[in-house]
């Protein structure tokens, strides 16, 4: 975590300033200049925040990465001077975060703070500007935004294997599979990754646009260079209440709506998806139940239509159990929840460790939480799915996963990871 030196002298105590805007239009296309560590989204159907610039941060490594992050947040943020005129969620001073899904990896984690913020919520607009106490009122949006970048493609595009060729992950798979039979573990998450380079400087923006228009029912986030359109949501805690989506099992569409609805039927029965799906969502349950007075889970999923995919999801909710200090923060409670069996298997402890050695790879910050946090603790955390890395001027690694039971085929389990590759392929390449 970062902390100032000894002796140094404390830092001057911010001010977020929050006033009420006109309508501005698409959030994303605000956005002024192309810096991905910079970025910082969490837009769906249009509505959501974008902002820019770094007002304050934090980064944590090791197991009490989230932990370490959620306790920064509720001091600095105990220590800001705030004038909010609009007070929605999302208003005020707020927090942006990804973290490494795994303690052991050097990806650690980072919240930070964004020194310009504009949001839309219910038909409200608002502008947040957040900056050392005392240098007067917030300055219009133009003036936030100061001088904006044109928008820029990314040139010609490749692509290239990552830490496994597709016949090596594949024969991992077969591996995964004859232990799951073997009874150790149900279901272990694999993931694999894909290397883009570009041919001109990426513009985190132009990444940005394509997924929101190609996924608009996903969240587009871009928290310290990691940019996705993601269809699940890990947690969200508004004013008492506790919501999850989670997402568990997956049939590529075909582009023929008549088909695709016979294949939606199919995956409402396919027992091997459904029993993967019932397993991820009595992980959140578990996951859930120390921190909510109550909790609905829902007897069935409905099948979720994406443009390339669909997905058995369950919408699991719960009322915060507020008996202690106030209850857990969003953050604090997708600490709790992660990894679920939806990213990790079951029994999790276990299928995490068999994953680490058969992926042959650090998975960074996929798969892992990804959001953002009002001061009050409130917010909304993803799982950082359908996503990629940015990790230079022109490379962005790219990531996709899948749940494999004993029922699983290495080559199914292949063309389904690059089913889910293709919303990052196609944005980069659009």
């Amino acid at each position: 975590m970062s902390t100032a030196p000894a002796g140094a002298p404390a830092p001057t105590p911010l001010l977020a300033r929050t006033v009420p805007i006109a309508d501005p239009g698409d959030l994303l296309d605000l956005l002024p200049r192309p810096d991905a560590a910079a970025t910082v989204s969490w837009v769906r159907r249009g509505d959501g925040l974008v902002g820019w610039g770094v007002a304050a941060r934090v980064d944590t490594h090791g197991a009490t990465r989230m932990v370490d992050a959620d306790a920064w947040w509720r001091e600095t943020a105990g220590t800001m001077v705030v004038r909010d005129d609009v007070r929605l969620p999302g208003t005020g001073p707020v927090a942006f975060g990804s973290f490494a899904f795994s303690r052991r990896s050097d990806s650690g984690g980072t919240l930070l703070v964004p020194q310009v913020l504009v949001g839309r919520r219910e038909g409200r607009s608002w502008l947040t500007a957040v900056g050392p106490a005392g240098l007067g009122p917030t300055p219009s949006l133009a003036a936030c935004r100061g001088e904006v970048t044109p928008v820029t493609g990314p040139g010609e595009v490749s692509f290239t294997d990552g830490a496994l060729t597709s016949e090596e992950w594949q024969q991992a798979v077969a591996e995964v599979v004859a232990t799951i039979r073997g009874g150790e573990v149900e279901k272990v998450v694999m993931a694999r990754d894909v290397v883009a380079r570009t041919g001109a400087d990426l513009d985190v923006r132009h990444l940005l646009r394509n997924l929101a228009d190609q996924y608009p029912t996903c969240w587009t986030f871009s928290v310290d260079s990691l940019v996705g359109a993601t269809p699940e949501l890990l947690v969200r805690r508004d004013q008492g209440l506790v919501a999850c989506r989670v997402l568990a099992g997956t049939i590529q569409r075909t582009g023929d709506d008549a088909a695709d609805l016979r294949r939606a039927a199919e995956l409402a029965r396919s027992s091997k998806d459904l029993g993967e799906h019932e397993l991820a969502v009595a992980s959140v349950a578990e996951a859930l139940g120390p921190y909510c007075s109550s909790f609905n889970v829902p007897d069935s999923p409905f099948v979720l239509h994406l443009p390339n995919v669909m997905h058995l999801a369950s919408d699991v909710t719960g009322v915060l159990d507020r008996s202690h200090s106030g209850g857990p923060s969003s953050l604090a409670l997708a600490a709790a929840l992660h990894p679920t069996a939806a990213v990790g298997g079951t029994p999790t402890a276990r299928a995490v460790e068999l994953l680490a050695e058969a992926e042959r790879m650090d998975r960074g910050r996929y798969a892992a939480p990804v959001g953002w946090m009002g001061a009050d603790g409130d917010g909304e955390w993803g799982i950082a799915l359908r996503s990629g890395q940015v990790t230079g001027p022109r490379s962005v690694r790219l990531f996709a996963g899948c749940g494999i039971v004993a029922a699983s085929e290495p080559a199914a389990e292949a063309r389904e990871s690059e089913a889910k590759l293709t919303p990052m392929r196609s944005a980069l390449t659009s």
